[in-house]
């Protein structure tokens, strides 16, 4: 199995963009993050069909983790799900994670190597971490 890959989704494609570059920044070019957000028209929103190009276009052999923005992109993850086949569905996973500090935490694990669970329990530990040491 690849490294584990991200799936950043958010309503705004700047921000998924902007989250994307920030946790490739730490990684390297060994993990696959792919930048999913806004609508065709520039408009703030997801979609399904956008989430399922974007996991498609990681390397096969790679778990894929969806880390979202709020809760409609939420159900748009889960519907990109229901839109892949078995073998594509078994190796992605939703993170209900802080986006920005989940997804950053996730690729620095990702790019360690780390397993699908220890990279997910990086992310999921991003939400308890101060951001000003000492306080």
């Amino acid at each position: 199995m690849g490294h584990v890959s991200l799936v950043i989704v958010s309503h705004s494609r700047k921000l998924a963009q902007g989250v994307t570059e920030l946790a490739a920044q730490l990684t390297g070019p060994s993990v696959c993050i792919k930048a999913c957000g806004g609508v065709e028209d520039g408009e703030l929103g997801t979609s399904a069909t956008d989430i399922v190009n974007a996991i498609l276009a990681c390397p096969e052999d790679s778990p894929v983790l969806l880390f979202f923005d709020i809760g409609s992109a939420f159900m748009n993850c889960e519907m990109a799900l229901e839109l892949v086949d078995e073998a594509t569905r078994s190796r992605v996973q939703i993170v209900d994670a802080p986006l920005v500090e989940g997804a950053v935490e996730a690729a620095v694990s990702a790019g360690l190597g780390h397993s699908q669970d220890q990279v997910i329990e990086s992310a999921r530990r991003a939400r308890g971490q101060a951001k000003i040491l000492g306080r």
